[in-house]
Order: C-alpha cells, then sequence, then structure tokens
C-alpha cells in the first residue's frame, strides 16, 4: 500500500468517528459533550497546501510579497518551489501549520539583509533554493575602499 492510499484510507476510517469513539479513546465526556458537531478532516495533499500557501487573502506567499515591495524589492515564487515546500511538510508530517516555518528557514538570510542592500531588485524562490542547492542571497563579502 503506497502513501497515498494509506492517507486515503485513514480518512475514510476518520470519516466514520462518532463521539463514542473519542470517549472510548480517552476524551472525557464533557469536553465530547461540548462539540456541536464533529467534522472529520481528510489529510492534506500537496496540492492544497500549496492552495493554502497561494491563495487566502494573507497567505505566505502574498505576506513576504508585501514585505519585500516594503524594501522596494520583488519576490517570486516559483510553481515548482511551491510544490516542494508542500513535499517538505508532508515529509515532515507537519501539515499545513508547518509551511509557516520551512517558508521562514529559505527566506531568513535575505529578510536580515534586505534593508541594508542598496540595489534591492527581485528574488526568485526557485526549488533549487527549497532544497538548498542554491542560495537566494548571496552576502557581500567585505567592503572595498577607493
Amino acid at each position: 500500500m503506497n502513501e497515498e492510499q494509506r492517507e486515503r484510507s485513514l480518512g475514510e476510517l476518520l470519516n466514520q468517528v462518532t463521539a463514542d469513539d473519542l470517549i472510548e479513546f480517552g476524551m472525557i465526556p464533557e469536553f465530547v459533550g461540548r462539540l456541536p458537531v464533529l467534522a472529520p478532516l481528510d489529510p492534506l495533499d500537496e496540492e492544497a497546501m500549496v492552495r493554502i500557501l497561494t491563495e487566502p487573502k494573507n497567505a505566505l506567499v502574498r505576506q513576504y510579497q508585501k514585505l519585500f515591495e516594503m524594501e522596494g524589492a520583488e519576490v517570486d515564487f516559483d510553481p515548482a518551489a511551491l510544490r516542494e515546500i508542500a513535499k517538505l511538510a508532508k515529509a515532515r508530517d507537519t501539515g499545513a501549520r508547518g509551511l509557516r516555518s520551512i517558508v521562514e528557514e529559505i527566506m531568513m538570510d535575505v529578510m536580515y539583509e534586505l534593508p541594508e542592500l542598496e540595489h534591492k531588485g527581485k528574488y526568485a524562490i526557485t526549488s533549487d533554493v527549497v532544497r538548498g542547492e542554491r542560495k537566494l542571497f548571496e552576502k557581500k563579502a567585505g567592503k572595498k575602499s577607493a
């Protein structure tokens, strides 16, 4: 059974959970009684995580684009890079909550150095950058004096 089939069967199993199952699992009846409706959640696939990164009004991609714009620079996330970020979140088994920490790891260096740069420019986040095979931002070695 591959991972996709395993996740699908887990999602189907979660759809059948009842309040009695939660109590048997160890949740206290007072807590379960306060849940008006049991709403099972299906596991997120990569496509759903990419949509989480890009579609909401306050999506992570839009937040970083706005931060760069405030500094006079641009940032562009390649679709392959977004898929790579989603794959990392799935591999870490962190779901959508892990997306922010992964993007922060990628953007850390440039976010600290960007305000000090004279020539801001445009930065492209590619799958190579996400995998760590290429640096997004090259720090300048010391300043040369004339």
